[in-house]
């Protein structure tokens, strides 16, 4: 009598598929604030340390840096670390995503929201 529900039990495997990717996302969502990377400028006399969120946690400055004759230097060494550790904070959050839907047998390269 129900030999003809074949179809619909495939789609019931793909809302089930579907909800799990949902779940899966959200946890992968909170594990991101977890995540921490580290970004550097001037050979590691400056580092900053952000969230794979891109969220900046903290900064680690080398005292030798400090002299009032080099505040231009200091500034763009900040700043090149704070990118650096934002670019990388934004590629663990990509290989973490491509984890997740190569789990779940999707394309490698699918881009979903973030």
């Amino acid at each position: 009598m129900f030999k003809g529900l074949g179809q619909m039990g495939d789609m019931a495997k793909m809302m089930k598929a579907a909800q799990d990717m949902q779940q899966k996302m959200a946890e992968l969502q909170e594990d991101m604030h977890n995540i921490i990377v580290e970004g550097e400028s001037g050979a590691g006399l400056v580092k900053a340390s952000c969230t794979a969120k891109g969220e900046l946690k903290g900064l680690d400055i080398d005292p030798s840096i400090f002299n009032s004759d080099d505040k231009e230097v200091v500034e763009d060494l900040i700043l090149a670390a704070i990118k650096d550790a934002q670019a990388k904070a934004s590629a663990r959050a990509q290989d973490e995503m491509n984890k997740l839907t190569e789990g779940l047998g999707l394309p490698k390269d699918m881009k979903l929201p973030f």
